[in-house]
This record gives structure tokens, C-alpha cells and sequence, in this order.
């Protein structure tokens, strides 16, 4: 059996427990750590000064970084555009990278056989600049693995390449997902409907 325990019961006034504690007037025990409140006041007062002369002692670079470590946008777009276009598909979706790779606009950074990377010839770490002639669409798989080395072959990034096969179906498909429509290149020899 549990030995029986007294549970104080709060008084009927609604007062908190809190209330029944003995209290010291501010500074009458000398080994109180309490501070009064005008004494407060000051502490903070120097310090919301200190933090202030911090905050106006920082400055803001007037000049962008010069050679951000991603490609900006546009050269993101130019550099699609200099990809290798496929044939009878849509330059705007589909593209091959260096390789012979094909991929996929929508997919970039994932590491899918379709998946894509914005790569920088020469690589960041070792001075490369982020400008449309030291960018190249490349599968991510195949980015990955080449990482910040250059005496890469073109051989030996073609072994890394994550290969698959994709029939004109399955890239309607992800056409159809993706962008809801599907969408021919204008050389795909189709008919043309006037």
C-alpha cells in the first residue's frame, strides 16, 4: 500500500500558490541576486546601446558579388539554349547534354537518368566563373560524379552517365505531367495543320 500523502488544496479565494511565497523587500537581503527595478532599466538601457553601436558599425557591401557560386538566371537560359537540341521535340523541353544524354527541363538537380545540372566547365573551386561560356547543360548524375576534377575524359563521364532508355511515349507522358500538353519541335516531320 502507498503510505498516504497531504496534498495542500488552494484556498477558496482563487489565490496561485505563488502568492503564499515570503517575499524580501528589494534589497533589504544582501545576498539577494535580485535587482531593482530602476537598476533594470539601466543594464538594459546599456545594453540595447552596446547591441546599437554593433548594428551601425556593419555595413553593406555596396557591390553584389561579382562571381556568385550559381549561375544567374539568364545565363541559366542561355545556356539551355546552346544545348544540343533533339530532334521532333520541343527545344524548350528537351535537350542533350554533351554527352548525348537526354534531359529534361523540368528536372534539375535530381538525380534521375532525365535529371539536369547547371555544371561549370572549369570548376568553382578552382577559379571558374559563373558566365554562359563556362556553362554546360549536364545530366546531374554525371555532374556528381565529375565534381570539382577536370582530368575527367570525356570517356570516363560517359561511363558515369546514368543511362536510360526513353521512347518518344514516355517523354509525352512526362510532357503531359509535367506541362500539361504535349508539345512537337517544329522539325519533327509531323503534318502541319493549316
Amino acid at each position: 500500500m502507498r503510505p498516504k500523502t497531504e496534498y495542500k488544496r488552494r484556498n477558496k479565494t482563487g489565490s496561485s500558490p505563488t502568492s503564499t511565497r515570503p517575499t524580501s523587500p528589494i534589497g533589504s537581503d544582501p545576498t539577494s541576486s535580485r535587482t531593482s527595478p530602476s537598476s533594470a532599466a539601466l543594464l538594459d538601457r546599456g545594453l540595447v546601446t552596446e547591441e546599437l553601436a554593433i548594428f551601425e558599425s556593419l555595413r553593406i557591401s555596396p557591390e553584389p558579388n561579382v562571381n556568385p557560386r550559381s549561375f544567374p538566371y539568364s545565363v541559366k537560359q542561355q545556356c539551355w539554349e546552346k544545348a544540343q537540341k533533339i530532334k521532333g521535340r520541343d527545344p524548350d523541353r528537351w535537350r542533350r547534354d554533351p554527352l548525348g544524354n537526354t534531359v529534361f527541363r523540368k528536372l534539375v538537380g535530381c538525380p534521375g537518368c532525365l535529371c539536369h545540372d547547371y555544371d561549370h566547365i572549369i570548376p568553382y573551386s578552382k577559379g571558374g566563373k559563373s558566365t554562359l561560356e563556362n556553362c554546360q547543360v549536364l545530366q546531374a548524375t554525371v555532374n556528381r560524379s565529375k565534381g570539382n576534377r577536370t582530368e575527367l575524359s570525356k570517356a570516363d563521364l560517359i561511363q558515369k552517365s546514368a543511362y536510360c532508355r526513353v521512347s518518344d511515349r514516355d517523354m509525352d507522358l512526362l510532357e503531359l505531367s509535367a506541362y500539361g500538353n504535349v508539345r512537337r519541335g517544329q522539325d519533327s516531320g509531323g503534318c502541319n495543320i493549316q
